[in-house]
């Protein structure tokens, strides 16, 4: 099984400069209903270590780049975000982490629901057995 999913953006734009659109429906596969952006993350520092219940996501690297590791509770695969133009599909029940971040990245996140802690799986043995 492939976890990795990416959706490559049309780079728009002209000799002024590029630009990226993000549309719900079109480009982006769900109704966006939060956007978020993580930047500034410290050397050595990883993040997320959970897995949703229902949320998809987007994550774009518009600046810089970071690693993700995805993981079904069969298997993991790793990929390297650093273009605005690509965005990785981050499906429900999919246990992810993000780290070796530049210094100059941001990384921005479109996610089809509204913030919900009740969403969140935050233990990895949790997430193997809802995985299973």
């Amino acid at each position: 099984m492939n976890l990795i999913k990416t959706i490559s953006f049309p780079l728009l734009g002209d000799e002024r400069g590029s630009l990226v659109a993000l549309e719900a429906n079109t480009g982006v596969p769900f109704d966006i209903k939060r956007v978020y952006y993580l930047f500034d993350t410290k050397n050595g520092v990883s993040r997320g270590f959970h897995a949703h219940k229902k949320l998809q996501q987007i994550a774009i690297c518009v600046k810089g780049s970071c690693r993700f590791l995805l993981d079904d509770g069969v298997e993991k695969q790793e990929i390297v975000l650093d273009s605005p133009t690509t965005g990785l599909l981050i499906e429900d029940m999919i246990w992810h982490e993000m780290y070796d971040f530049t210094p100059d990245c941001v990384l921005m996140v479109l996610a089809d629901q509204h913030y919900d802690e009740s969403d969140y799986i935050r233990n990895y043995q949790e997430f193997l057995r809802g995985a299973n």
